[in-house]
Order: structure tokens, then sequence, then C-alpha cells
């Protein structure tokens, strides 16, 4: 079985709420890397808060969608950490702020995606 047939029939068997803890990890591991790479390596840096901030975008516009099923408070939210997200990350692109923080959020919502109580 190809690498890609595998890909494709996980990605079949994965629930929602699974993809978006698979994504997560995926984007926060980029984020981690990203934080211990050199200073000078701003494409690793850019290219993991550009990935980060379009993962929240998405988030944020699913949760303005009329027919999201998500309470409104949950929904209101999850907006209000994407666009907090988003300003974090400019600062981190700027060298006024660390990634520790950005990490810190994903590493809550994958807590709440596997519904454990322990740090993720």
């Amino acid at each position: 079985m190809s690498l890609r047939a595998y890909q494709q029939a996980a990605t079949r068997a994965e629930n929602p709420r699974e993809m978006e803890y698979r994504l997560f990890g995926q984007v926060t591991r980029a984020l981690m890397d990203a934080s211990k790479a050199s200073v000078d390596d701003i494409a690793t840096r850019i290219d993991a808060l550009d990935w980060n901030r379009k993962v929240w975008s998405a988030l944020a516009t699913d949760c303005s969608l009329p027919e999201n099923q998500l309470p409104m408070d949950l929904r209101a939210s999850i907006i209000s950490l994407s666009l907090w997200v988003s300003r974090h990350s400019s600062a981190v692109m700027r060298k006024e702020e660390d990634f520790e923080p950005l990490i810190e959020i994903n590493r809550m919502i994958m807590q709440g995606l596997s519904g454990r109580v322990d740090a993720a």
C-alpha cells in the first residue's frame, strides 16, 4: 500500500475531532521547532507562524458561519482567540514576543479535543 493510499484511508477513518487534534499537533510541533530555530532562520519561523495563523483563521471563519453548531459563547471565544493569535504572531515576527504563548494555547486546544484533563 502506498503512503498516499494509507494517508487517504487514515483520513477517512478519523472523525473531525481527531483530524483537528492531529492538525494542531502538527502545527504546534512546527511552532516548537521554529521557537528553537536560529533568529536568522526567518523562513522556518515565518512558515510556522503563518501556518498557525491560517489554522486559527479557518477556525474563526467556520465559527462565524450561521450553520456552525457549536454554542455561541464557544464560537465567540474561538474567534477572539484567533484574533489574539494573529496579533501575537505579528509581535513574534517583529521579535517583540516569543512563541511559547502560541504553543500553550494550541496545547490547551489539543487537551480539549482529546478530552483529557492533564497537559497535552
